[in-house]
């Protein structure tokens, strides 16, 4: 049996087994296992010592993952932090970053492919990554809006590591933050962002919100009310799912589709029971 886990603190309600075992069970990985378990940052080291073939990690994980591994790909040191564990053959463990695929794949579904100017609301791990996946859409300047500037410093530093200019303003400023960028990237909780959805709205600028449930957020509805494209953060977890799987499988036919239809059928399944 080849176990496989996800790791972080909430998770419970982690879809990630979900999209995981869709894709053993289409690609016949009959002894494959895909378990969820709750990990604070002081219980990881303790995992690693257990016979799991790969982590998926979700906060408040992705920075200590750093630490612990042995083998650091580029984009997992330049965003500081590893969202996957991979054991390595000889011993030890491989930390990747595969939420800037999933970001790109998730704006390359909603139309965006090239980017001159973004706006990411928060400052954690998923707004580095977004600073991450923005440079590679060729932008060439970053606003980052948070509601501390001064606890934002070290997300701040990851655009100058993709040679990507980034500023740092108060989220209470973002009105004028807006002016001219071609793209939002809301990395904020729901509630957090629920605060700014009308200044987003009326910039009818395209919208990447990296929450996906519940569905629409404050901000998304009010975009999408104004007819801007909106791009949801279940996108963004299927395609990174599908690059930890190739990671931790070695398959390159990973079934897409057939994640994103098990993840749907999740997320329909649990807003029906909240009601």
């Amino acid at each position: 049996m080849t176990r496989a886990a996800v790791l972080g603190s909430p998770i419970a309600h982690s879809l990630s087994p979900v999209l995981h075992r869709a894709a053993y069970a289409a690609l016949r990985l009959d002894g494959w296992t895909y378990e969820r378990h709750e990990c604070a940052e002081d219980g990881l080291a303790a995992f690693l010592t257990e016979d799991f073939a790969g982590l998926s990690l979700t906060m408040p994980l992705k920075r200590v993952a750093l630490d612990l591994a042995t083998e650091r790909s580029d984009l997992a040191v330049k965003t500081g932090g590893a969202n996957t564990l991979v054991r390595r053959p000889g011993g030890g463990w491989s930390a990747d970053n595969t939420d800037v695929y999933g970001i790109l794949q998730a704006l390359a579904e909603g139309g965006v492919t090239a980017l001159d100017r973004v706006v990411v609301l928060g400052g954690g791990a998923t707004a580095a990554s977004s600073l991450a996946a923005a440079s590679l859409l060729g932008a060439e300047r970053a606003i980052l809006a948070v509601r501390t500037p001064a606890r934002a410093a070290e997300t701040a530093e990851v655009g100058p590591r993709f040679s990507l200019p980034t500023e740092v303003v108060p989220l209470a400023d973002l009105e004028s933050a807006l002016e001219g960028a071609d793209l939002v990237m809301s990395t904020l909780p729901g509630d957090a962002a629920a605060p700014y959805a009308a200044a987003v709205a009326a910039s009818k600028l395209p919208l990447f919100d990296a929450i996906y449930a519940p569905w629409p957020t404050a901000l998304a509805k009010a975009s999408l009310a104004e007819g801007a494209p909106v791009v949801n953060g279940f996108a963004m977890l299927l395609h990174q799912a599908v690059r930890q799987v190739t990671l931790m499988t070695g398959r390159d036919d990973v079934p897409v589709e057939a994640m994103r239809a098990a993840g749907t059928s999740e997320l329909t399944r649990r807003q029906s029971a909240a009601h």
